[in-house]
């Protein structure tokens, strides 16, 4: 297989048992079969063709902000859709991106060409790939806001181009995810304002975040979904969980969703953390947690 990945790939883009560590921001999880790096549509297409032909698993990652991975890490391959398929392109209010392009960067690219409507994404450390899969959100507001249309792959290889409203957009759930399609990338329609008054609102955003999520600490953003009338914070933190550790994962001294990497968690010390939170808030509240955090690999 390597022959056949890196001749259409190049070498430079092919790995074998890569630690998916390396590859999230938990920084967290065993090793992937093959890790590798398609620069374009044509070679992603290729790629998963080959894949497929082969019956090899497969799991397209982008920026790994919202996964734990098992500390067995994942059989298969793991498809890396990042910086190498990053390129945003302006159409006056309109804005192209490949779902490689971080949040930040398409955040902070059109705010210089005064451009609004990303401001509450500006601070999500994950790829615009990722954000439409799971309809990412924050502050109250959600991606699925902006989004004008989605290009994506589906399990046969064929693209193809979906309005917004044909998306099936719900809570940190989509067309793409239901399906699992691959998102290749996504028209945003955004709104002419002044570059000055977009970056005051996004600077306030930042300072909201700074000052209540463990940015310091590795993590992968909010553990749980947000029950029905609740917040899961809130729930944790009332049931006195905060600081509250197994091995190397702790719940955040700062805001309760969040479940930190003290230095070495591994996939197991999270994983038990997650059970035992959602056990005593279930025993306290009687209200189920779900995770928002997805988990892939061998646990």
């Amino acid at each position: 297989m390597r022959e056949i990945f890196e001749e259409i790939l190049g070498k430079e883009n092919v790995f074998q048992n890569e630690p998916m560590k390396n590859h999230t921001t938990f920084k967290i999880g065993g090793s992937a079969d093959w890790f590798l790096m398609p620069q374009n549509k044509e070679q992603l297409t290729q790629i998963i063709a080959v894949i497929k032909e082969a019956k090899m698993p497969f799991f397209v990652l982008g920026n790994g902000s919202n996964l734990l991975v098992g500390d067995k890490g994942i059989r298969g391959v793991v498809i890396c859709l990042g910086k190498q398929m990053d390129n945003i392109e302006i159409f006056e209010n309109e804005c192209y991106v490949e779902s490689g392009a971080l949040l930040s960067k398409v955040a902070n690219y059109v705010q210089r060409q005064g451009l609004s409507g990303l401001e509450f994404a500006s601070g999500i450390p994950g790829s615009i790939g990722g954000a439409v899969f799971m309809n990412a959100g924050a502050y109250e507001h959600e991606i699925k806001e902006v989004i004008k249309s989605v290009e994506y792959m589906d399990k046969n290889g064929e693209i193809f181009t979906v309005s917004n409203g044909n998306c099936d957009f719900g809570y940190r759930t989509s067309l793409f995810s239901k399906n699992d399609y691959i998102v290749l990338g996504c028209t945003l329609t955004l709104k002419a304002d002044n570059p000055c008054e977009i970056r005051k609102r996004m600077d306030d955003y930042t300072s909201r975040r700074t000052s209540k999520q463990p940015l310091e600490k590795p993590s992968a953003g909010s553990v749980f979904k947000r029950p029905v009338g609740y917040f899961a914070g809130a729930l944790i933190e009332q049931s006195g969980l905060k600081g509250y550790g197994i091995g190397g994962a702790q719940v955040s001294q700062k805001h309760a969703g969040f479940i930190i990497n003290t230095g070495n968690a591994t996939a197991k010390d999270v994983l038990d953390l997650i059970e035992y939170i959602q056990k005593v808030v279930l025993e306290n509240f009687g209200v189920t947690l779900e995770t928002e955090v997805k988990m892939i690999g061998e646990f």
